[in-house]
């Protein structure tokens, strides 16, 4: 029989299957990414249990536990736990901080089904703590790079490019502005903590020392920064990306309006689907209206609008390439050569993609050599 485990680190960087026995709201808040909710109680349950906890103290909430769970539904349970234990004979289960109900979802496997399935001391607890830790301590030890740049710019292509980038806008599925939200929800923000660290921490056991991520703020989109990795960003060498505005207009109408509206067809079907994204785009406009001022939004929404109904009676962007380009130079550029401004001290090379890339691989390549 394989033993209980506190070797966290294996956990992650083998993908190990987890089964998560914690009430689906426990879940939802937060979890791993190789975590499966099979929850011994369910929501009501939970809160039933712990208040009879608060009253009568713990004896009496493992019996009503089991008045709780009996019968066909303790069947349909351990029979999910079953299914899992047999299709993941590597993982391992966990509650919230393996105690009480992943050791008896482990004991009622044991005696019930005769199945020895091993489980997480510390459970979940334990293993955030695990990679929050792991996390501060790399952000002591190692070294990271910033990589900003005009809006459209392609700096998440540089990224996807690096064996050592932190992808912040992919762990949080969100483009980082306005216009940034995608299809798909953005992770709880535990979630988004997680997949950072597990990233940071795959790329520590392969060898890297030295990161490059984007010049973030705080936020992107919903999710937050951890506030050491912001206070970080204030010191750290930036390389500043460049191009062409041609270049940056079209890369933004290719990201953010013809993929944009390919993504809610396909799952809206054309016609609903187009005007699903057509309500997008004038909605995140009107979400930066009060920056941009009245006269300046009217303006834009207008040209936006006749864009919409040009691209679905004839498929011509152009007018689409217009609002983008006056978005650009009169909203993103100034806000963002402002930011440079702020940052020129930081910065150690600028360059296009071709020479930005180069740059960022001599470093991390020159890194590795170092360590060997």
């Amino acid at each position: 029989m394989r033993e209980d485990t506190t070797d966290f680190r294996a956990l992650f960087l083998t993908d190990t299957p987890l089964m998560d026995v914690r009430a689906p709201i426990e879940f939802s808040r937060g979890a791993f990414p190789a975590a499966v909710n099979l929850p011994l109680l369910d929501d009501i349950q939970r809160q039933k249990i712990g208040s009879c906890y608060k009253r009568e103290g713990q004896q009496a909430a493992i019996q009503l536990g089991h008045q709780l769970v009996t019968g066909q539904l303790k069947t349909m349970r351990i029979e999910a736990w079953v299914a899992f234990a047999n299709a993941n004979p590597e993982g391992y289960l966990y509650c919230f901080r393996g105690g009480l109900r992943s050791q008896i979802v482990q004991q009622w496997l044991k005696d019930l089904r005769g199945i020895r399935y091993p489980r997480i001391m510390g459970g979940y607890k334990a293993l955030r703590t695990f990679l929050i830790e792991n996390t501060e301590q790399a952000l002591k030890q190692c070294h990271f790079f910033l990589l900003g740049g005009l809006t459209g710019t392609g700096k998440t292509q540089v990224l996807q490019q690096l064996d050592n980038s932190l992808d912040l806008e992919g762990y949080a599925n969100h483009r980082g502005s306005s216009f940034g939200k995608r299809l798909t929800p953005q992770p709880a923000q535990i979630d988004f903590e997680h997949c950072l660290a597990i990233d940071l921490l795959r790329k520590q056991a392969a060898g890297q020392t030295i990161f490059v991520l984007e010049d973030e703020g705080r936020m992107v989109g919903s999710c937050t920064l951890p506030l050491s990795l912001y206070q970080g960003m204030h010191k750290y060498p930036l390389v500043w990306l460049e191009d062409t505005l041609e270049n940056r207009v079209q890369r933004i109408l290719a990201d953010y309006v013809i993929s944009l509206c390919e993504e809610f067809c396909a799952l809206y079907g054309k016609e609903e689907g187009f005007v699903q994204f057509g309500e997008r785009m004038q909605l995140s406009l009107k979400n930066i209206a009060k920056r941009l001022g009245n006269v300046r939004y009217q303006r834009l929404a207008k040209i936006m609008e006749m864009a919409l109904i040009e691209q679905q009676h004839s498929s011509n962007l152009h007018l689409h390439c217009e609002w983008i380009e006056t978005l650009l130079v009169e909203y993103y550029d100034p806000m963002y050569l402002f930011q440079c401004e702020n940052k020129k001290r930081q910065i150690v090379f600028k360059g296009n993609q071709v020479d930005v890339l180069a740059y960022l691989q001599n470093i991390s390549l020159q890194s590795s050599t170092q360590s060997q």
